[in-house]
This record gives C-alpha cells, structure tokens and sequence, in this order.
C-alpha cells in the first residue's frame, strides 16, 4: 500500500476515533503511532522480524519527536501568559478593569455588555486562556447585568463570547502553538493578533450597542458617573496597561532595538502582576491556587502537543500534506474562494473538536496548502496570489484561523467557552448560554471577512519590524 493511502486511512481512523468521543490528545497519538508501525511494516503479511523492527523504530520517533520540539524555549510562553491571567484575577486587577469600563462605557445601550466585552478585551492582554477570561467574567460581570433587568442568555452569551477574544489579543497561547507548527516569528505574530483582536471588540460593541436599540429591554444603559470618578476608576487598572507596553516594547521598540524575546517580556510581566498581588493583600492560599491552575491548563495544552506531534510526524512520514498541497492548486478555482472553503471547513470542524487540537491536527497538511497557493514559502508580493509575501501571508492566515479558532469556542455542541459559564454560573444551563452568543456568530463573520477582504488589519503592525 502507498504511504498517501496509509496516511489517509489512519487519519479518518482518527477522526473515528475523536468522534466517539477519545480525547484528541490520545487519538492523534494512538493514530500516528500505529501509522509509523504500517508504514514501517509496510504490509499485512504477518513476518515477527519485520513487524518487531518496525515497532521498535516507531517507539523510539514517538518518544524523541514531543521531547525535541516540547522543549524548545519558546513554548515556556504558554505557562507564562495563563499564570499572569490567574495572578491578575487574585491581584483584583479583573475588578478594577471592569469597573473602569463600566463607569466609562455603561451610558451607552446596552452598557454594561460593552463594558463587559471591552473588559474581557483589557484582560486578554494580560491572560493567554479564553477559558481563564470566561470563568472570571462570568463571575464577576454577569451579576452586574442580572441586576439592572440583563436577559440573564444575553449576559452569559456576551461573557462567552467576550472570553474568545484572548485567543487573538496577545499574550496568546494559541497563536504561541501556532507560531511553533508552522516555524514562524512568534513577536511578529504576537503584533499581528493585536489590532484584529482589538478590532473584533468593537465589532462586539456595536452589535450590542445595535441589539439594545432594536430591543430596549436587552441592555438598559447605566448613568449617574462623574467625570471625577471615571478617571478615579483609571489608575487601580494601569498594571494592565504596564504589562501590555513591556511586552510590546520587548517584542517591538519603535524607539530602538528591542528589549528582549517575548519569553523575557512574558517573565517580566508576570512578575510585575505579581508584585501588584502580593501589594493588594494575595495570600499563600490564593497563590497556590493560580500556580495550579496554570500547572493544570498547561499539562492540558502540552500533552494535546505531545499526542499531535506524534501524529504529524507520521504525517510527514506519509508525505500526505505535500500530496494535498499539490492538489489544492490543481483545483481550477480562485485561491481567495479556495481559502473561504478551508475557513468555512474550520468552522464545521470546531464544532466537533476544541480549539487547540483542532489547529494542530490539521495546520501540518492545510497549512503547506495555503502557502502554495499564495505562491511558495519565499514568493514576493508582487508575485504572489494573495498580495503579499511568504512570511506575511503565513502571519495572516495565522490570524485567520486563530479567528476561526474563537469561533469555535462558541460554538454548539463542544464550544468550551460556553461550558465554562455555565458551569460557573448554577442559574445557567448550557442551552441558555448558546442561545446567547447566536447573535455573536454574526460579528465573527463580518469580522473574519473584513480581515479577509483587507488584509492590511492584520499585516500593518509586523509590517513595522524588519
């Protein structure tokens, strides 16, 4: 049997597998360790000497390819950026960022779901976990809007929709792993996540703001602040503004060389947050708490990686992304329309799979496919049928799927975000929770197709770094 037609049927072995309910982690490991078995093997005729040489060169790839790419320094990022989501959260920073929002955005229809959406969007650039941001929330935004009449679906659909927003706005652990499948400048794509994501909170806003006005009982407005205590609100939320700037400034100095590596920036900042906990009164037991919870979202992440690599190194081995690379450019359509079916594929996808897992199972076969059609690794923009260059386009479709990634976490029936809230919130179900971000797939569409149609959102910020 030829490597493709291995390659293909373990790959829907796998699929099978995720199906029926195997966590992805152990499915694509489970998958790509029986894959370098048949392929060594090469054959159903059982021969002992052949089948035991074949199992003993699979055991030792599946054992050293995690190690050698798990460790690489860049990964410590992921760690990094959730522990500063959960000492922000214990700092109260969370609280002092809301309660900004809302005394300076609560005025509008629908005020307190803005202030919400843009206080998720404050505290998304300190935390790298759009769970993190979803449990905090909820807990701390969705009282507020229950108390002044919210229609509790709406409340918890704007947390849950408010929470995907970490996954854009940097520090963000999936455009890290993204960054590290397709061998990318992690700060260029760092830059890059910061102005969709700041751009799809203002999509959120005004579709809030729209919704209010059409049906006024949704969101009634909260006034009564004074200018004195709006910029009062200000200063206990500056540590987050402090952290955002370090880690710009280590990623890109628009004055001079950079900092440092992002890595430092992360350590930095999370320092800094530290420090602010310890200062508003943190206790041992607290501490513990978010070291935990960042060891426990972490293992997570790293043994979905694991379980991945493993898989895609047989994936490699099958030689199946190069064989659908060449045939997505044989298809005698537009690269833009092709591009719009793998967005609309990702969309179906995430339905049945989480976020991180969905991006590395299939970023190893999609990903050399796009990159063809724009033209090659190295193509200029001139050349190019996107417009831009290799390295560029690879920092735009980034910033595509990780958008398509949010999505998904919203999604029915496995949208994770949507079962944190609910599982925060008692007087919540599930069911209520979908209902309420419906309206949100709405702003993620026009979202995704603007970044589509112009793609200088997402390119302006790298841009400026040589």
């Amino acid at each position: 049997m030829e490597p493709i037609e291995i390659g293909l049927w373990v790959s829907g072995g796998m699929l099978l597998l995720v199906v029926l309910g195997m966590r992805v982690a152990f499915a694509a490991g489970l998958a790509g360790f029986v894959g370098l078995v048949w392929l060594r093997w090469n054959g159903f005729d059982y021969d002992p000497d052949r089948f035991g040489k074949a199992l003993e060169i699979s055991v030792k790839i599946a054992g050293l390819t995690p190690h050698s790419k798990v460790s690489a320094q860049v990964l410590s990022l992921i760690p990094v950026f959730i522990m500063i989501g959960y000492l922000a959260y214990y700092a109260k920073l969370t609280t002092a960022l809301f309660e900004a929002c809302k005394r300076w955005f609560a005025w509008v229809p629908g005020g307190l779901a803005v202030s919400t959406v843009f206080a998720t969007a404050g505290f998304a650039a300190v935390s790298g976990a759009s769970v993190a941001t979803a449990a905090v929330f909820a807990r701390i935004a969705i009282p507020e809007m229950l108390k002044i009449g919210y229609n509790k679906q709406f409340a918890a659909g704007v947390v849950a929709a408010g929470g995907t927003l970490a996954s854009l706005i940097p520090p963000s652990a999936i455009l890290v792993i993204y960054a590290i499948i397709v061998e990318q400048d992690v700060g260029k794509l760092l830059l890059a996540g910061f102005i969709p994501g700041a751009f799809s909170a203002v999509v959120y806003a005004m579709l809030i703001i729209g919704i209010a006005v059409i049906f006024k009982s949704v969101g009634p407005p909260v006034s009564g602040f004074t200018w004195r205590e709006r910029f009062a609100s200000l200063p206990p939320a500056l540590p987050i503004v402090a952290v955002v700037v370090i880690i710009i400034f280590f990623v890109y100095n628009p004055f001079g060389d950079a900092w440092g590596t992002p890595t430092e920036g992360g350590a930095v900042g999370a320092f800094i947050i530290f420090l602010m906990a310890l200062y508003r009164g943190m206790r041992w037991g607290q501490l513990k708490e978010a070291l935990l919870e960042t060891a426990k979202l972490t293992v997570m992440i790293f043994t979905i990686i694991w379980g991945v690599l493993i898989y895609v190194r047989f994936l490699g081995f099958a030689e199946l992304p190069d064989a659908f690379a060449d045939w997505i450019t044989s298809l005698e359509m537009s690269p833009l329309v092709i591009l719009v079916c793998i967005l609309l594929a990702y969309a179906v996808l995430g339905m049945f799979m989480d976020a991180i897992g969905m991006l590395l199972l299939t970023l190893p076969v999609v990903y050399p496919a796009v990159m063809a059609l724009n033209g090659g690794e190295a193509v200029a923009a001139a050349d190019s049928a996107f417009g831009m260059s290799g390295p560029m386009c690879a920092i735009w479709f980034g910033i595509l799927v990780v958008k398509m990634a949010e999505f998904c976490l919203i999604t029915p029936p496995i949208g994770l975000n949507c079962f944190v809230v609910a599982g925060v919130r008692e007087d919540l179900t599930v069911q209520d929770v979908f209902r309420g971000v419906m309206p949100f797939f709405i702003a993620d569409a026009v979202t995704i197709a603007l970044l589509v149609a112009f793609p200088g959102i997402v390119l302006w910020l790298p841009s400026l770094v040589g």
